[in-house]
């Protein structure tokens, strides 16, 4: 089954994606939208071009674990875009991906720009890559 995962931001969305046999994830794009409306068409668009069967939503928990107004966001996202496909969409603890993709962005040493315009993919790929790991 082909997984896509979303990691929703104010100004950038990353998207990636899994192998149909769930092994590895990848990553798809970056959708630069400040417009919730416009970003969840682009979303479902890019989901139904890759025949996404289910959604992973990072969920940006709080280090402490509550959920602030981020998480709120991201649930009702998730909420939308399963509407908008019928398909499951599934919450995912996105704690510390964001530093876990800086990190393999040092390794690589990507900076500047082309940093700023992979860093959400990336940070994607990291949140699918935990779920798919969890599922083995």
């Amino acid at each position: 089954m082909i997984i896509m995962a979303v990691d929703l931001g104010k100004a950038r969305t990353g998207i990636a994606a899994s192998d149909k046999t769930e092994y590895l994830a990848s990553p798809v794009a970056v959708i630069a939208e400040k417009r919730r409306e416009v970003l969840l068409t682009k979303v479902a668009d890019t989901a139904r071009e890759i025949k996404a069967e289910l959604i992973v939503v990072g969920l940006p928990r709080n280090m402490d674990g509550t959920e602030g107004e981020s998480a709120q966001n991201a649930r009702s996202f998730a909420q939308e875009l399963s509407d908008e496909l019928g398909i499951e969409t599934v919450l995912w603890d996105e704690r510390c991906t964001t530093i876990t993709a800086h990190g393999y962005l040092n390794d690589t040493n990507t900076r500047g720009k082309k940093r700023k315009a992979v860093i959400d993919q990336v940070a994607a790929t990291v949140i699918l890559q935990s779920f798919l790991d969890s599922r083995r």
